[in-house]
């Protein structure tokens, strides 16, 4: 009989699909995931999704991507587990329910979205303040005052690093 919980923890992150500035700072991010034994959750696309995702598979993680599509072959080339949902970006809803705590990296309108509903459903956050966009926008401020959720700010790759841990164990 098993008597102790074997669920890994879920880190989700978010990001632009066109982000090219971040690439090293989310490949590091991703590895640091796999390295730990936790599970890597993105939108599975380009940008920082792959970046991470490929950061975590060099490391033998595991690396799962919920596409907005239905084509199991528009995941990018590191994703192990592949959910297409054929809802557009209703599936930001999904990528943000699914994870224990979210990274946000730079990012558009897409990163807003699924940062409100990581405000909105309680999941800790971890602003990347160090990457333009959305995760250093609301570093500087608050969604609103409901304060339903924790925003932690990481000025460098270590702090993230640092946050993860905190929160995780």
């Amino acid at each position: 009989m098993i008597k102790k919980n074997i669920r890994h923890k879920q880190v989700v992150v978010i990001g632009s699909s066109d982000d090219e500035f971040n690439r090293e700072k989310s490949y590091e991010i991703g590895k640091y995931i796999a390295k730990n034994k936790w599970i890597l959750i993105s939108g599975g696309k380009g940008g920082i999704m792959e970046d991470v995702s490929m950061g975590a598979a060099e490391e033998g993680g595991i690396v799962i991507g919920i596409l907005p599509d239905s084509d199991f072959n528009s995941a990018n080339r590191f994703c192990n587990i592949v959910i297409p949902t054929g809802i557009g970006y209703a599936r930001n809803l999904t990528n943000i329910l699914s994870g224990d705590v979210i990274i946000a990296i730079g990012g558009k309108s897409g990163t807003l979205s699924e940062l409100a509903y990581a405000w909105q459903f309680g999941k800790p956050i971890i602003c990347c303040s160090f990457a333009p966009g959305w995760s250093e926008k609301l570093s500087k401020t608050v969604i609103d005052d409901r304060g339903s959720s924790e925003i932690y700010i990481a000025d460098t790759i270590e702090e993230v690093f640092k946050h993860l841990k905190d929160i995780l164990h």
